[in-house]
């Protein structure tokens, strides 16, 4: 077998596809919203959800995330345990360990090459970009209207029609879904 050849799921051993060991990775967005789409208010999240944050946790470690400078200047640790891949007009700002990367589609090249799946985790913008490459979205659906948010993600619905799994949840303060879709 050529040794930079992978094998193939579902082929026995030895056997690869001639490109197999081209395949893209494919790219996931990671999200919490609310009913009317809202994720962020005066830059953070409008609800506390431990669930949701261990469920992202959980999701992203060893993982490569990618996200814009804003997000990442709200959550600096994201670094612990994960590739981070920032979109910036600035990488000077951006600390060593971490990439920094001018555009959505620069990002994806880089992260085909780093470790483990591709998670896009905002904000909005990277949002929007991403949901025209995305293959599969994480969704935290949170049964709620938030009247004062200032950031959205983008209408899923028609996007991402194909639902993998379900499953409600609650705690003291909301009611959610946790969602897995397909295009």
């Amino acid at each position: 077998m050529n040794p930079t050849a992978r094998r193939s799921p579902g082929l026995p051993d030895g056997l690869a596809t001639p490109n197999s060991a081209r395949v893209p990775k494919p790219v996931n967005l990671i999200v919490a919203c609310s009913e009317n789409r809202v994720i962020g208010r005066k830059g953070g999240l409008p609800w506390s959800i431990p669930e949701d944050t261990r469920f992202f946790q959980e999701k992203t470690l060893g993982q490569t995330v990618i996200m814009g400078s804003r997000s990442f200047g709200e959550w600096p640790s994201c670094v612990k345990g994960r590739d981070v891949v920032v979109i910036t007009h600035e990488p000077e700002k951006i600390p060593a360990g971490v990439v920094a990367v001018g555009t959505l589609t620069e990002a994806i090249a880089r992260a085909q090459a780093l470790r483990g799946e591709i998670y896009l985790c905002g904000g909005q913008r990277v949002y929007e970009e991403g949901l025209a490459v995305g293959d599969r979205l994480f969704l935290t659906l949170v049964h709620t209207t938030i009247t004062d948010g200032d950031t959205f993600f983008p209408d899923w619905r028609t996007t991402f029609t194909n639902e993998i799994a379900r499953r409600e949840s609650h705690d003291g303060n909301w009611d959610y879904t946790f969602l897995t879709l397909e295009k």
